[in-house]
């Protein structure tokens, strides 16, 4: 064993003492640092991804649009049926949808709340709703009756069975001609929660024939949704330019008739929320930098302290490099640690995590207040392993440069003027 080696690890672990007090707080230090930065980042990936699953069950992998009404768009969806790619079949469904604005109202309390109109059969192959119906089956949806969400229910007090009144925006432009819309009256056939506030707290649904009398769109539809294939959901922007490829191929179809992909149309929403994990990782790395400092200065008192030791060393040869390695090595040694018991503390909190935010949130009686907001019943985690090692290299080599101080001071002692010091 080189002597450097030897001296680093008889600093840290005294003879007689399992370790030394101030390599059990530096350790501790680098673990907490290490320890909060593993659990955030790994609850922040588990948000992202129930956002981005929540965004493709509610939406679908691909949108067509044209920016106008689209009709007779039966034969745009046997061409999207057709789509190949890497010569496989990719699209598993397609549905026509029509979407837009009603007032609704129940017991004198109004609302404005989206509405988007599908074709019942169809839609089922697209998005998943029977999973997210809380009350009632998406077959009883028909041309007398809607879907609400269930912050929409909470806002107007409505249930399964109530009659609302619906008006149509189209009510406007028949007073310009001198003629009257009554609102529509429609059952509330059942009640649907996905888990995303953006549809959950304000959003209706009905048949696709009823969407179009809503807003006078005769045969005609606001676009068609997409879903592919399992396999090639992750080649989603690829399938989508050769979608795009398709369309343009083609001079029967409407101007404008362009597809876009669920990264396309959440692309700001998921920019921030990456920039969003990659200020928090800055800032909590912080925590691991100040354990640095801590780990600086109780070797640079190891030094002061030992500055004989350090003499007498140079005295009988010992090259500076050698002194520079022992106090470097210390400081990885300290880092390795508090990055091995920070994982294992963070993988323990990851694991207990919905105890602990249950019984937190229990304490302040705000259990219902994190799932109405967050709409999350349980706080996900999603392990990803690029960010494990991002966080076990910077943890060390932060550590490991934490040494070079001391290092430093230590070489520049000469051996004379060390041996003389009191």
């Amino acid at each position: 064993m080189p002597w450097y080696l030897y001296l680093a690890i008889k600093q840290l672990f005294p003879s007689g003492r399992f370790a030394s007090f101030y390599l059990v707080l530096s350790v501790l230090g680098v673990s907490l640092g290490v320890c909060v930065l593993v659990v955030v980042l790994t609850v922040m990936n588990g948000f992202q991804k129930e956002i981005r699953d929540k965004i493709v069950e509610t939406s679908g992998d691909i949108r067509v649009e044209a920016g106008a009404v689209i009709y007779e768009y039966e034969g745009i969806m046997d061409t999207l049926l057709e789509t190949e790619y890497k010569g496989e079949k990719v699209i598993q469904a397609v549905a026509p949808y029509a979407y837009g604005f009603v007032m609704v109202q129940n017991r004198n309390v109004p609302v404005f709340p989206a509405i988007r109109g599908v074709d019942v059969n169809l839609e089922a192959e697209v998005i998943p709703f029977e999973q997210f119906m809380k009350i009632g089956s998406i077959d009883d949806l028909d041309d007398d009756s809607i879907i609400i969400s269930s912050g929409l229910a909470r806002k107007i007090s409505a249930y399964r069975g109530d009659v609302l009144e619906v008006v149509s925006p189209l009510i406007i432009e028949k007073f310009k001609q001198d003629e009257m819309m009554l609102p529509r009256e429609l059952r509330v056939a059942g009640v649907l929660e996905t888990g995303w506030t953006v549809i959950d707290e304000n959003t209706m649904f009905c048949t696709l024939s009823l969407m179009q009398e809503f807003y006078g769109l005769e045969d005609g539809v606001h676009g068609i949704t997409v879903r592919l294939e399992e396999d090639y959901e992750e080649q989603v922007d690829l399938i989508t330019n050769e979608i795009n490829a398709k369309l343009l191929s083609r001079d029967d179809l409407p101007l404008g008739l362009k597809a876009f992909s669920w990264l396309d149309l959440n692309r700001d929403f998921l920019f921030v929320l990456q920039l969003e994990k990659s200020v928090m990782f800055f800032l909590l790395l912080f925590i691991i930098i100040v354990s640095a400092f801590a780990i600086t200065s109780t070797l640079l008192i190891t030094v002061v302290r030992k500055t004989k030791e350090i003499g007498l060393l140079g005295a009988m040869g010992a090259k500076t490099s050698g002194l520079v390695a022992c106090f470097t090595l210390q400081g990885f040694i300290i880092g390795l640690a508090g990055t091995v018991v920070g994982f294992s503390f963070a993988f323990l909190a990851l694991a207990y995590r919905n105890e602990i935010v249950k019984s937190v949130a229990g304490v302040f009686n705000k259990e219902e207040t994190l799932i109405r907001f967050y709409q999350f019943t349980k706080i996900p985690a999603d392990y990803e392993q690029s960010d494990f090692v991002f966080i076990f290299v910077s943890a060390i080599l932060i550590s490991t440069l934490a040494g070079l101080v001391p290092a430093y001071r230590a070489s520049r002692l000469k051996p004379a003027s060390a041996l003389r010091s009191e």
